[in-house]
């Protein structure tokens, strides 16, 4: 599963860490997340989101 950064803030999502503050188990993959999950620091939506290099 591949990482997500913020463009915003450049926060990573880690799916094999989740997102467990709120309520997203290690293991999601970003495709996966919720529609309305947005960035844990800055607010960002999903789609301010690409893919890790």
């Amino acid at each position: 599963m591949k990482g997500y950064v913020c463009m915003v803030c450049g926060y990573i999502y880690d799916p094999k860490v989740g997102d467990p503050d709120n309520g997203i188990k290690p293991g999601t993959s970003f495709e996966n997340l919720p529609d309305d999950w947005v960035c844990p620091l800055c607010q960002a939506p999903k789609s301010d989101f690409e893919p890790e290099e």
